[in-house]
C-alpha cells in the first residue's frame, strides 16, 4: 500500500472514530442528565402534591380533580400515587397508566431506603419515602418525559449530521495533505528511478524547506556524488588497471624467457633479482588496488589509538634492511603536544600511506638522506622532505591521479598509484596532504592530521 493511501486510510478511520466516540459521550452524558434532571421533578411534584393535599382539610372531589387538571400539563403521561404509612393508596390522579411495579416499591422503600429509581420501557419510575409533620407518606411516580427525549432526538440528528460532515470533510483534507506529503516523494522517486550513471551528474532539484522530504533529496544528492565518484574510479580503474598490467606480467614473461635463456650464473642471478623486483612491484598494485577498493566501500573500521612517531620509527627500521645505507631523520618542532602524537584511526592503512612516502623519498632522493618534520601546535603536521628533482607546477596538478608519473620518475619503477593510495587513505582519516617544492631543489610533501 502506497503511503498516500496509507495516510487517507489511518487519518480518514481514526480521526472519526474519535470524533463519534467523543459524540456518544456527550449523547450518554445528555441522556443522564436528562434522567437524573426529570426524576428530579418527579420528586418534586411528589413532595408537592403531598404537601397540598396535607393542607387541604376536606377531600371534596372537584377540589382534587381541578388540582389533576392544573397538574396534568406539567409532567406530560404520568401516573402519580400517593400512600400513607400502612401503604394503603390514600390518592391517585386521573391519568390512566398502569404502574405494575408499584408493590415490589412499596416493599424495598423504607426508613433506610427512601429513594428508588428504575425504568418501565421509556417511562422514568420513582418512589420516595416522605415524613411530612410526623407523618409518613409514600410516593411513587411514573412519567413519561417527552420534553427531554424531544431534546435528546434532536441532540442524536445534530450529532449524526455533524459526524457525517466532519467525516466527509476529513477525508478531502486527508486526501489533499496525503497528496501534498507524497507528491514530492513520488517526483524524488521517479527520478532516482531515471537515473543515469552514465549521464552527466545533475543533483536533483528541490526547495530547501528543511523537512524529511529536503534532507532525503539532499542526503540522496550528496550520495550521488559519492557514487559518481567511485562509478568513475571503477570504469577508470578496469580500463587502466587492464591496460598497466599487461605491461609487468608481459615483463615478467619476458624475463622467464630470458633466464630460461641465460647460461651464464652472474647475468641469470641478476636476472632473477630483476625478476624479483618486478614482482613486487605488481604484488605492490594489486595490494594497493585491493586496499583503495576496501577504503571505497568502508569496509575498514577507524577504531585504533596509536603513535604517529612511533609509526613512523617501526617503519624507518623495517626498511633500513632493505636500504641499510639510507638514513631517515625525524625532528620534533617545539613545544610537543604529546596528546596530538596520538592519532585515532587505522593503523595498517596509515602505516601503509606513511610507507610509501618514506619509500618515495629514498627512490627520489639524490643524497641517501630525507628529513622527517612532526609539528603538534594547533594540529598535527609530518612534513616528508628530500633533496632531488621536483615536479613542476602542471606536474602537482595530476600528481594525485590515477597511473600519473611526473619526469623525474624516468628510468624508476613504478605504475603511478602510490599516491592515490597515500591521498585516500589520509582523506579518510579526516586529514589533508599536499606536495610543495622547497629552494634548493627539495621535495616536499606535508600531511595534516585533525
Amino acid at each position: 500500500m502506497s503511503i498516500r493511501k496509507k495516510i487517507l486510510l489511518y487519518f480518514s478511520l481514526i480521526i472519526p472514530a474519535i470524533t463519534a466516540l467523543a459524540f456518544v459521550a456527550v449523547y450518554l452524558l445528555f441522556s443522564e442528565q436528562r434522567e437524573e434532571s426529570f426524576q428530579m421533578r418527579q420528586k418534586d411534584k411528589i413532595s408537592t402534591t403531598l404537601e397540598f393535599l396535607s393542607d387541604i382539610k376536606e377531600t371534596d372531589e372537584d377540589i382534587i380533580h381541578a388540582m389533576d387538571q392544573i397538574n396534568i400539563n406539567k409532567l406530560y403521561n404520568e401516573k402519580l400515587l400517593l400512600f400513607n404509612k400502612d401503604k394503603k393508596l390514600i390518592y391517585s390522579n386521573i391519568v390512566d397508566i398502569p404502574v405494575p411495579v408499584s408493590k415490589d416499591i412499596l416493599i424495598h422503600l423504607n426508613p433506610k431506603t427512601k429513594w428508588i429509581e428504575t425504568k418501565d420501557g421509556l417511562y422514568d419510575v420513582v418512589g420516595t419515602y416522605i415524613k411530612r409533620k410526623g407523618r409518613i407518606y409514600y410516593g411513587i411516580s411514573k412519567a413519561y418525559d417527552d420534553f427531554g427525549y424531544s431534546k435528546l432526538r434532536f441532540l442524536r440528528y445534530v450529532l449524526l449530521l455533524t459526524f457525517i460532515g466532519i467525516t466527509i470533510v476529513i477525508v478531502l483534507v486527508c486526501f489533499y495533505i496525503s497528496r501534498k506529503i507524497t507528491n514530492p516523494l513520488e517526483e524524488i522517486t521517479a527520478k532516482i528511478s531515471e537515473y543515469d550513471f552514465d549521464a552527466k551528474l545533475e543533483p536533483i532539484p528541490f526547495v530547501n524547506t528543511h523537512d524529511e522530504i529536503a534532507v532525503l533529496a539532499n542526503v540522496f544528492n550528496e550520495l550521488m556524488v559519492k557514487m559518481n565518484e567511485a562509478f568513475a574510479f571503477q570504469k577508470h580503474a578496469i580500463h587502466h588497471i587492464s591496460h598497466e598490467l599487461k605491461t609487468p606480467i608481459a615483463i615478467l614473461v619476458s624475463n622467464f624467457e630470458r633466464i630460461e635463456k641465460e647460461t651464464d650464473p652472474e647475468e641469470l642471478k641478476k636476472l632473477i633479482q630483476n625478476q624479483k623486483e618486478d614482482t613486487r612491484s605488481l604484488s605492490e598494485i594489486i595490494n594497493s588496488l585491493l586496499e583503495i577498493a576496501k577504503i571505497e566501500t568502508s569496509t575498514e573500521s577507524i577504531t585504533e589509538k596509536f603513535r604517529i612517531d612511533e609509526l613512523i620509527f617501526d617503519i624507518s627500521d623495517n626498511l633500513r634492511n632493505v636500504y641499510p645505507n639510507f638514513v631517515f631523520s625525524v625532528d620534533y618542532e617545539e613545544p610537543v603536544n604529546q596528546n596530538q602524537l596520538e592519532v585515532a584511526g587505522n593503523a595498517r592503512l596509515i602505516k601503509a600511506a606513511l610507507s610509501n612516502l618514506m619509500e618515495n623519498c629514498i627512490h627520489y632522493s639524490s643524497d641517501e638522506h630525507a628529513v622527517i618534520r612532526i609539528s603538534s601546535r594547533d594540529k598535527l603536521e609530518i612534513c616528508f622532505e628530500n633533496k632531488g628533482k621536483t615536479l613542476t607546477k602542471q606536474e602537482v596538478n595530476y600528481l594525485f591521479k590515477h597511473f600519473f608519473r611526473g619526469k623525474n620518475s624516468a628510468g624508476k619503477k613504478g605504475f603511478g598509484l602510490g599516491l592515490v593510495f597515500v591521498n585516500k587513505i589520509i582523506s579518510m582519516h579526516g586529514g589533508s596532504i599536499i606536495y610543495e617544492t622547497v629552494p634548493k631543489r627539495i621535495n616536499r610533501f606535508k600531511i595534516t592530521l585533525h
